[in-house]
């Protein structure tokens, strides 16, 4: 297994390094930056339309809670799509859209709150799913469930440190780390720590320690998975893959680290939205069309339906490493694809 991993971790370096060099293009340089041109402006979009909201809605539910990191997997779409284009938006009267820096808003930047704004499908999805944990928090609330106060209080240290993170470094995080090449690198890293706690797991199991119940779990468990979902700021190292891995390294059973991922998703998700709503609200409603957007939610809606039922069951019986093994598949053939400037 060792000598498995350490080639593949071989591939993974010699394809990415591989993907940073560039194929000498023959002509003038003239005239490859005038077909360039002529490229980017065939391509460009001013808006997402219905195929763009499909596509984005079912890469958002599905890969919203399965491990495999939802941003990073949008992003590429984004890319494929050429959504990420930094050519400024106008509006009906032909003004620039500003943001609240008043910088001209861009169609990546559309496209990027419209993915914030989607994840309000997905979010409805867990509460649909889990009410009755809903339900339990909110008799906890009142004084009537000790277990849904319990679970409430540790979902809440679990939310605090993405809280604080994310509004510090929000900004940094859109501005250096959106791109293609920091999703490769997150998905590849995040794969061998996948490996990794699923290994921990098994020796748990073979000394027959008894699994934490998310509502039993100490403050100090709670703060850990916290923290390791501030790592999935990254794009591509996905916020899933962490909690569930958090849970993992609590003590958890792969069902139960699972629906505190999700649980917690449900806060972290709601927060995120609404802050970028807030932050963005008056360009966002300028640059998005609703009828778009409201098919991207109800598409986002039914597939994360689909995603989380699915995932438990899976999670129990096969484990951590098959989505691992996706994640460097992924890595190696995007290394590619940016080597023959398929994707940038």
């Amino acid at each position: 297994m060792k000598k498995i991993i350490s080639t593949i971790l071989l591939l993974l370096v010699a394809s990415f390094c591989f993907a940073q060099l560039k194929p000498i293009e023959l002509g003038s340089d003239d005239t490859v930056k005038t077909q360039s041109v002529e490229v980017k402006k065939e391509q460009q979009q001013t808006q997402i339309d219905y195929l763009d909201a499909f596509v984005l809605g079912v890469v958002e539910g599905i890969t919203e809670y399965l491990p495999i990191s939802s941003t990073g997997h949008l992003i590429l779409a984004n890319s494929f799509l050429h959504l990420d284009s930094d050519q400024p938006l106008l509006t009906k009267d032909g003004k620039p859209i500003l943001d609240e820096d008043m910088q001209p808003y861009t169609l990546k930047n559309a496209t990027d709150a419209y993915a914030i704004v989607i994840q309000i499908g997905a979010i409805l999805a867990v509460a649909m799913l889990y009410w009755q944990y809903i339900v339990m928090m909110f008799l906890g609330l009142i004084g009537k469930s000790s277990e849904g106060m319990r679970l409430l209080i540790n979902l809440i240290i679990a939310f605090l440190p993405a809280a604080i993170f994310g509004v510090l470094f929000h900004s940094i995080i859109e501005t250096y780390l959106f791109g293609v090449k920091p999703v490769v690198i997150a998905l590849a890293v995040g794969a061998f720590f996948m490996f990794a706690v699923q290994r921990f797991y098994q020796k748990r199991i073979s000394y027959h320690k008894i699994f934490a119940k998310m509502e039993n779990m100490r403050p100090q468990q709670s703060l850990l998975i916290g923290l390791l979902q501030c790592v999935a700021m990254w794009p591509g190292t996905s916020r899933s893959m962490m909690t569930i891995l958090g849970g993992y390294i609590a003590g958890m059973s792969p069902a139960d680290s699972a629906k505190f991922s999700f649980l917690l998703g449900l806060i972290t998700l709601s927060a995120a939205s609404l802050f970028k709503i807030y932050k963005d609200g008056e360009a966002i409603v300028q640059s998005l069309s609703i009828p778009p957007l409201a098919l991207g939610l109800i598409v986002a809606f039914v597939s994360a339906i689909l995603s989380v039922k699915w995932l438990i069951g899976f999670l129990t019986k096969k484990g951590l490493a098959p989505f691992a093994w996706y994640r460097i598949a992924l890595a190696i053939a995007l290394s590619l694809l940016m080597y023959f400037d398929i994707i940038a």
